[in-house]
């Protein structure tokens, strides 16, 4: 089985088990009523569980983390298989997550991703599996109830969400910056927010992990379907420090109502403010943004809460769960991949070229990268750093040569 599986696999689980984990559940009816239902499972399609099976993985979990939920990884790796009876149950898994895209975008995604090659499976095929399954055809949208909620406790639920910011003019250039968020649902105290100039991964990793820090640690998170926020590597952050990642129902932006109430807020007092004198940079933009927060935001009397959102936060404090090692998000948000390590022990990371362990030449290795640097890993655990290569130094660096060319010399002279 391949990582990428492993991992979603490992995340399956961690979906159904994070209720029973942050107590949001009554662990027998809970472990009755999954027991009771079939389930689309990564690399394995539908299948049922019992309650026992389950209660083994919160074990898991509990002894080693995220990484106690994966498989272990099979002896005969690499080996090219057929597709199964499971991998197409496996496709039709996926199907069903993205049952609003026409057939054709299903099958770009499939190429994209990986999941087939298409000299391997062809578009007809698909199309004849989902065809026989009932899921060729776009999934009618049908608009949700609706209740208003709010939990009475701190750091239950946050809810993220991704809005546009004004225009900065950087270096004589006009851009357009991203306001990124994280509210709590029970003071409404804004957990971590900052203006980027993108809105992608590192954006998201910079606000979360700097909320992690200020606000302790949540049991939910609720965003949209946002590409961000689907990225293994925000869903693998969620699942090993034990909080469960909740997702709108797609094109639902009005269930992250209190998120998009703050934005309103955003809009209505603090953009007046900036009025004709702009922010000259980014980071004015952001410091003038987190003053406002601190001084205004959190200190006025929310029309909800009859008190000030950082009122209600302090009162409830002690309830806070900080993250026992900071460092720990330092690895945490790294991106992953893989590559092939070629003859000359370099791989290309980003357009750069990185040198690694001559032993992992002609290997396929995984990495982890972030700002800071390259990491190989082994088994879900780092081994070494990748170094950038110097082409100045190994003009001029000693070689060992093999005996074989040791010969060649002697035969040259």
């Amino acid at each position: 089985m391949e990582d990428n599986v492993r991992e979603q696999l490992a995340l399956f689980k961690f979906g159904l088990i994070s209720p029973i984990l942050n107590s949001q559940v009554k662990t027998k009816d809970y472990l009755a009523e999954i027991a009771a239902q079939k389930h689309d499972v990564p690399g394995y399609g539908v299948r049922e569980y019992t309650s026992k099976t389950i209660r083994q993985w919160v074990l898991n979990y509990r002894r080693e983390g995220f990484d106690g939920l994966k498989p272990k990884s099979r002896k005969d790796r690499g080996v090219p298989r057929k597709l199964s009876r499971e991998e197409e149950e496996h496709l039709l898994a996926l199907r069903n997550e993205m049952r609003h895209a026409a057939v054709t975008v299903f099958y770009d995604h499939l190429v994209e991703t990986g999941e087939i090659l298409p000299a391997d499976v062809s578009y007809s095929t698909i199309y004849r599996l989902l065809k026989r399954n009932g899921m060729a055809g776009k999934a009618q949208l049908v608009a949700p109830e609706r209740k208003r909620f709010a939990h009475d406790t701190i750091n239950v639920l946050w809810q993220g969400d991704l809005s546009y910011g004004p225009y900065l003019k950087i270096e004589g250039r006009k851009q357009r910056t991203f306001l990124l968020a994280f509210i709590d649902d029970c003071s409404r105290v804004i957990t971590g927010a900052g203006f980027y100039l993108s809105e992608g991964t590192e954006s998201l990793r910079e606000v979360f992990s700097d909320a992690l820090l200020r606000r302790g640690i949540p049991r939910i998170v609720y965003v949209d379907n946002g590409k961000i926020y689907r990225s293994d590597v925000f869903q693998i952050a969620c699942a090993t420090l034990g909080i469960t990642l909740a997702h709108t129902q797609p094109y639902d932006a009005p269930a992250k109502g209190k998120i998009e109430r703050f934005f309103k807020t955003v809009r209505t007092r603090f953009y007046p403010r900036l009025g004709a004198d702009a922010p000259a940079s980014l980071e004015e933009l952001n410091q003038r943004f987190w003053r406002w927060l601190e001084e205004d935001y959190h200190r006025k009397q929310h029309s909800a809460l009859k008190m000030a959102p950082l009122d209600l936060w302090f009162s409830q404090a002690e309830k806070v769960r900080m993250l026992e090692d900071p460092t720990i998000l330092t690895t945490l948000f790294r991106k992953r991949d893989k590559r092939k390590v070629r003859h000359d022990a370099t791989i290309s990371v980003r357009t750069k070229l990185y040198e690694v362990s001559p032993r992992f030449i002609g290997k396929q290795i995984e990495i982890r990268y972030d700002d800071e640097g390259v990491y190989v890993y082994e088994d879900g655990a780092e081994v070494e750093q990748a170094q950038p290569v110097e082409f100045k130094v190994n003009a001029h660096a000693k070689r060992k040569l093999s005996l074989k060319e040791i010969q060649e010399d002697r035969n040259d002279v």
